[in-house]
């Protein structure tokens, strides 16, 4: 019997899993990769990967309207008939906020469930979502651990000055600071960067960018300063988020044109950035390729706000002796890639046009003062190897 390690980024209306066989140490590999899509709806689908890349599953779930839990079991019963000689010894869960108290990975018992829940105010667009799929897999599989493993908890290591916003002393001590996401992410970027930089341990500003999109700089390895905040609409212009914004904006339209908490709740989340601001759609890749004078707009103000953060990032770090480019857009936008570096020249930065074009590992011209890296990240395997060392399997 084979054992793997199961991994769930589990959202409103997606799950995404994974499987990692239990190797020493845990492979890089998925053996099987999949999500379940339209969770809620009239119309929820399962797709599934092998190794090679190829198809081993596409079918509609059965049922009408599917909730978690009923897609949870329905992938299970998948797993079970398709992989019979694998054995699941541990989940890892991708929880989007630790709160203050969590800053590493943690095995889920009813305590730390109860404290999972009790952040839901902070994140209440994922943290609900990221919550019943542990309950469901609980029921599901409740001999098995299952294991926590926080986005904001890479960025606990930031000086306490770089989370604190300027409020009431009261309201800070309540928790509202700044906690920054994405933290799988720059954490398997952290743990790669030696492999390809011997710049690695210096001054690294690492760009995700994808629909969700977000900046943070490290020394030696570990988080001084990042562009999201509170909140995951802060920072950076992303796929329907509007990024940094003036709170008076949000005082002026919710008086001027009477708008409730969810009607700016549906503005600033699902109705702006590269599709507000494009009014054609949010993937990089259509406004790339459109010819619209608003699609130009779009990709020209989500390059300069990448660049402007970028110089407030190498403020933090004390300099800038790295850059990385990761997630969807970072890793196979070489347009985007090269505007940044262009606007970024001031840095030291000379990028190589042909390496860029051809999505190498490295993209900057041998008179670069700065490396310019592209490489892909692994939120996923980084979930699997937390469960394994937590667990001594």
């Amino acid at each position: 019997m084979k054992q793997g390690i199961l991994t769930i980024n589990a959202g409103s209306s997606s799950i995404k899993f994974a499987l990692f066989p239990l190797d020493h140490p845990i492979s890089p590999e998925a053996e099987v990769s999949g999500q379940i899509d339209g969770i809620g709806t009239e119309t929820t689908r399962m797709t599934a990967k092998n190794r090679a890349g190829e198809r081993i599953a596409d079918q509609l779930l059965e049922g009408g309207k599917v909730n978690h839990a009923q897609a949870f079991d329905a992938l299970l019963k998948w797993f079970t008939a398709s992989h019979a000689n694998w054995q699941i010894v541990a989940v890892g869960h991708r929880v989007v906020h630790g709160g203050e108290r969590y800053s590493q990975p943690t095995v889920i018992d009813d305590t730390v469930l109860g404290h999972l829940q009790s952040f839901i105010p902070l994140a209440p667009l994922h943290e609900p979502h990221n919550v019943a799929g542990i309950v469901a897999l609980q029921a599901l599989l409740p001999s098995v651990p299952q294991i926590a493993c926080f986005d904001t908890a890479f960025h606990r290591s930031q000086p306490e000055v770089a989370q604190t916003f300027g409020l009431p002393r009261n309201i800070t001590a309540e928790g509202i600071k700044r906690y920054g996401f994405h933290g799988l992410s720059y954490e398997f970027i952290a743990r790669a960067l030696p492999q390809h930089s011997g710049r690695a341990a210096g001054r690294v500003v690492v760009a995700h960018l994808g629909n969700g999109a977000s900046m943070a700089a490290m020394v030696d390895r570990k988080c001084v300063a990042t562009t999201l905040g509170f909140s995951t609409i802060d920072g950076l212009v992303m796929g329907t988020r509007c990024g940094n914004l003036d709170p008076g904006v949000v005082l002026h339209l919710m008086e001027t044109k009477n708008l409730s908490v969810k009607d700016m709740t549906r503005m600033l989340y699902k109705e702006s950035g590269l599709l507000g601001v494009s009014g054609l759609s949010q993937d990089m890749r259509t406004l790339l390729a459109s010819d619209k004078p608003e699609a130009e707009e779009a990709v020209n103000l989500f390059c300069y706000r990448i660049a402007r953060e970028l110089g407030s990032l190498v403020a933090a770090a004390g300099g800038l002796d790295a850059l990385v480019f990761t997630g969807g857009i970072g890793e196979h936008a070489a347009e985007v890639r090269r505007r940044v570096c262009l606007q970024s020249e001031w840095l030291g930065i000379r990028l190589n046009p042909e390496a860029n074009a051809r999505h190498e590992l490295r993209i900057s011209a041998g008179n670069s003062s700065v490396d310019v890296l592209v490489i892909p990240t692994n939120e996923e395997w980084m979930m699997a190897h937390h469960a394994q060392t937590l667990l001594g399997l």
